[in-house]
């Protein structure tokens, strides 16, 4: 089983670090589609309040439940905090988004014990593996 089918039948809750309120932008198309097949959403981004019906928060340290997998969309220099971030929170896994990569961070996340995933889209993916 791939890492990916394994993020996607084992993580039923999904921070989604960068999620947007604008429903043009891939991050609420993406967490939107998720949440439509029963994923538990949690929004990551100082900037929002609220999405997708959902309490945003801050930072991942903020979140006071269990957090599966970090859907990740931002910059790749933000991705080494955020992973760090994931692995002091607990999560199982980290999913860096379609054209979103960064080797170092992925390995310090897979050598922590993370399930981690780069430059894939939760979404296409999810497609492939449940027709």
């Amino acid at each position: 089983m791939t890492p990916e089918q394994q993020i996607l039948q084992s993580c039923h809750t999904i921070a989604v670090v960068g999620l947007s309120s604008n429903p043009l932008r891939p991050s609420y198309e993406i967490a939107e589609f998720m949440q439509r097949r029963g994923y538990q959403i949690i929004p990551v981004n100082p900037q929002e309040v609220e999405v997708l019906g959902e309490k945003c928060y801050a930072r991942l340290e903020d979140i006071s439940e269990k957090v599966d997998c970090v859907n990740v969309f931002r910059r790749p220099e933000f991705v080494p905090a955020i992973v760090d971030s994931a692995i002091a929170i607990g999560a199982k896994a980290v999913w860096l988004q379609l054209g979103i990569s960064h080797d170092e961070a992925i390995a310090r996340a897979e050598a922590a014990g993370l399930l981690a995933v780069q430059d894939r889209c939760l979404l296409i993916e999810h497609r492939r593996y449940f027709r």
